[in-house]
């Protein structure tokens, strides 16, 4: 059986980073849903909640973020 990445690593996440990770999906969708694919989003999203706290400057950082790995 196969595990799922992010299964195992969500068994370690705390409360704050599960709602941050959330809230972060929530802006970038409704941000960039439409222009960007998941993919993007996501490791993003990842990315972001690995060294943040707060949404406070995610989406300037989607586009610094994006326009580097375009």
């Amino acid at each position: 059986m196969v595990k799922n990445p992010w299964q195992s690593s969500m068994q370690n996440i705390s409360l704050e980073k599960y709602e941050l990770r959330q809230y972060t999906l929530n802006i970038l969708m409704s941000e960039f849903g439409s222009t960007h694919s998941n993919k993007a989003i996501y490791e993003c999203a990842d990315e972001w909640c690995s060294k943040q706290v707060t949404t406070n400057g995610l989406v300037a950082y989607f586009k610094a973020y994006h326009a580097k790995n375009n």
